[in-house]
């Protein structure tokens, strides 16, 4: 049991540096064949902190363990904005000034109803799979469009375009996507047999393993980007960052298990967890909307309390 949780600390550390010298060694490239920082930002850059997400599912779903990969999704989306929008938060108010979020939120909501709708059979297939994966290469292509009609001064484009490394020789750039990519497929089957072996311990099913310990792992460069941010007066980038991670979450991560290993789900997803995300995404709209489009302390503060809570439930009934 030890030594499964230390394998699986390390993996979870392992994943996340991967993921970072990944989108590191690819946005540098991008950068110096001459795309334009806009493209960059908007496809390297936003799903670079979904990238350990899309691996750990993908390894999931391959194991016959497609509970854990949809579990996977589900909690990534409530951590994502449960936890780290309500650390976050904490931290220091976030004021949204950029006009690219106000216009993904609702996005968010009507990616998050696809979710349900697709889990409603309690069953993934291959034909969603696809149809996810469609929806994905629109929704990269609406993001440049929405870019585009915002202009280079939008707050959001503005702090992205700092994120891109510059002065970084080509050689380099590839020597790290390499890295990047093998320690990412490897640190994703350390995450998964761990915490399969952790699981079994204390008798989790695999949906609640995916929605606690592979979750809240695989959510740790959303936390570490939006903590960042923060600090660095960027506000936007650690909104967008969640927002944009959550739509390439359901997307592009839930569509990998069905493509790869279509299978029943565990009833609970639809039935339970499916409801806690969308009502935490509802929050989060009603809560950056208003009329201050700010996140303020203590609306931080219901976020992670609705996060404590909810885990707290899952932990008390390990089994379901």
């Amino acid at each position: 049991m030890f030594e499964a949780t230390a394998i699986l600390v390390v993996g979870l550390c392992l994943l996340v540096w991967s993921a970072d010298r990944l989108v590191y060694g690819a946005a540098a490239i991008a950068r110096n064949v001459g795309i334009s920082p806009l493209v960059i930002g908007m496809t390297i850059l936003a799903m670079g902190s979904s990238a350990p997400e899309m691996v750990v599912s993908a390894t999931a779903a391959l194991d016959g363990k497609t509970d854990t990969a949809v579990g996977n999704v589900l909690g990534s989306n409530i951590a994502n904005i449960a936890l780290i929008l309500g650390v976050t938060a904490l931290i220091k108010p976030l004021s949204i000034s950029s006009g690219i979020i106000r216009r993904e939120l609702p996005l968010m909501l009507g990616v998050t109803i696809i979710a349900g709708a697709i889990l409603w059979d309690n069953y993934l297939g291959f034909g969603e799979g696809v149809a996810l994966a469609v929806m994905f290469a629109a929704f990269l292509l609406l993001m440049m469009k929405f870019g585009k009609d915002s202009g280079a001064e939008d707050p959001m484009l503005v702090e992205q375009e700092a994120e891109i490394p510059q002065g970084v020789s080509n050689v380099s750039a590839a020597i790290w996507i390499v890295i990047g990519l093998a320690l990412l497929i490897f640190s994703a089957d350390m995450v998964v047999d761990s915490a399969v072996v952790i699981a079994k311990a204390f008798g989790m099913s695999d949906l609640v393993i995916g929605l606690t310990i592979v979750a809240v792992g695989t959510s740790l460069p959303e936390l570490a980007a939006s903590v960042a941010g923060v600090m660095k007066g960027e506000d936007d980038l650690a909104v967008g960052n969640i927002i944009g991670s959550n739509i390439f979450n359901i997307l592009a991560v839930m569509g990998l298990p069905g493509l790869l290993a279509p299978s029943e789900l565990n009833p609970l997803a639809m039935g339970r967890d499916f409801y806690v995300m969308l009502a935490i995404s509802v929050l989060l709209f009603i809560f950056a909307v208003g009329k201050s489009r700010t996140i303020r302390r203590w609306e931080g503060i219901a976020l992670l309390t609705c996060f404590v809570g909810y885990q707290g439930y899952l932990l008390s009934h390990v089994a379901a």
